[in-house]
């Protein structure tokens, strides 16, 4: 241990004595290690950003659809076999471990407030859907609340959309507006969140409870029909036919206008979709297992052929943009230590440079009966020392370059305490690395040659 003492005490002497070289040679260590930990911040602060912007529009979403229903052999499609219920929802809130659930029952139709109106989708759901969708804190008002949904009660919150093309000029905040002639009141505006990755206006709906929807305004869904155009007659004239098969009724039907005064509520239990939140992007495939067993149990699945629901979840989206997240970050890494092994050569240099000037002192400590190992040991700790100090530096000036970006540039960075660690670890073996040979060299002189150096 003493022996290690003296020779570091040999190796600070040696390098005290060129202090502004030595600071030259601490240089390209300090702005290499800087520039790994202010990139692997910034690509760890981006990745981090994407990744949250990505569950926000819905990575970590589980959507549970109705199945396909099969009529005389034939298919109608995914979402016909109106399966899911409300309590199916429910069910996966108390028995499954996820962040959020909430049911969605979906119209598309007119939007009216005064003389200007629109056609959007109505979504009927719980305060739930605002969680799973990442929706929470309105811009203004406030949401519906359970007793709304348990209630029916006619409130509603409005799209950023939707508010612009039906309140242009006044905040649409306790006023009123119609759907299928239900009058309802807006409590609360969604804050924007623009388009989603295949173009659809994200701000372009209604929300209201599921309650209200589906036994006040329609119990159609969107998928089926399109509640906004106008309906055909089905009804049979008997003027015009030959020989009309149909009974004659004993009481008139009520015309369209005594319909639309008197509407009768559906209540037809089904749901259009199921919204899951899973805890985060990892438990994804494990939750989407759960559910799929829990509605077969549900539902008295045996065969799993035969399910009548389909669980989706949005994987590919996900894996191919942190994909790209960690593509960008290695790319930054890789910049990064190229700096490094820029600095390792300029230190492997100017080592050579001290054994070149050295030359006779290492002789002369040869002489009187230092060892090979011994002289190896000196410059190689003095190689070490010089990227210790040179990368203590570049940690404080990366950890400063990464508070300036964010305090400036606001981009979002990510202080990792494993970062710093393995920068400081990294400058030493880049000391050791590219010290090496200038130390064995030293060790492989001559005595007798090295006392006659000039």
């Amino acid at each position: 241990m003493k022996k290690l003492l003296r020779t570091i005490h040999v190796a600070l002497y040696g390098l005290s004595r060129n202090v502004m070289r030595a600071i030259l040679t601490t240089l390209g260590i300090i702005i290499g290690i800087a520039a790994v930990i202010a990139m692997m911040e910034v690509g760890d602060g981006s990745s981090k950003a994407v990744q949250a912007k990505i569950s926000g529009m819905g990575a970590n979403v589980i959507l549970v659809i109705p199945g396909s229903m099969q009529n005389g052999g034939v298919s109608a499609g995914s979402g016909t076999a109106m399966k899911l219920t409300a309590d199916d929802n429910q069910a996966i809130l108390n028995s499954i471990d996820v962040h959020a659930s909430a049911p969605l029952v979906r119209i598309r139709t007119q939007v009216v407030h005064g003389h200007l109106n629109t056609v959007t989708m109505v979504n009927g759901s719980t305060p739930q859907f605002l969680t799973v969708r990442d929706w929470n804190n309105p811009t203004a008002g406030t949401s519906f609340t359970d007793s709304d949904v348990r209630g029916a009660n006619k409130v509603c919150m409005l799209g950023q959309t939707v508010a612009r093309e039906l309140f242009p000029h006044e905040s649409p905040i306790g006023k009123e507006i119609r759907i299928q002639n239900v009058t309802f009141k807006v409590v609360g505006v969604l804050r924007p969140k623009g388009a989603n990755m295949i173009g659809w206006d994200q701000d372009d709906f209604v929300l209201a409870p599921w309650t209200t929807v589906k036994y006040r305004v329609s119990g159609t869904s969107a998928s089926v029909t399109n509640n906004a155009a106008s309906t055909v007659s089905n009804t049979i004239n008997t003027l015009s036919a030959l020989y009309p098969t149909g009974d004659a009724g004993l009481y008139d039907s009520p015309s369209a206008v005594q319909q639309a005064d008197n509407p009768h509520q559906v209540r037809f239990a089904n749901i259009d979709q199921i919204l899951v939140s899973a805890n985060n992007a990892s438990e994804v495939p494990q939750t989407v297992r759960e559910i799929e067993s829990l509605l077969r149990d549900r539902h008295h699945i045996q065969d799993i052929g035969m399910d009548d629901f389909e669980v989706h979840d949005m994987t590919e989206m996900m894996s191919t943009l942190t994909s790209a997240t960690r593509l960008i970050t290695t790319l930054l890494l890789c910049i990064a230590c190229i700096s490094l092994v820029v600095a390792g050569v300029g230190i492997m240099n100017i080592m050579l440079v001290s054994v070149t000037e050295r030359t006779r002192e290492i002789g002369l400590r040869m002489a009187v009966g230092a060892r090979s190992t011994d002289i190896l040991l000196q410059f190689l700790i003095e190689a070490v020392l010089l990227c210790l100090a040179g990368g203590l530096m570049g940690v404080a000036l990366g950890l400063g370059s990464s508070w300036l970006v964010t305090t400036l540039l606001h981009w979002p960075t990510e202080w990792s305490p494993l970062t710093v660690f393995v920068a400081f670890i990294v400058s030493a073996l880049v000391g050791v690395i590219f010290g090496f040979y200038p130390a064995w060299k030293a060790s492989r002189l001559d005595p007798i040659e090295a006392l006659r150096y000039e």
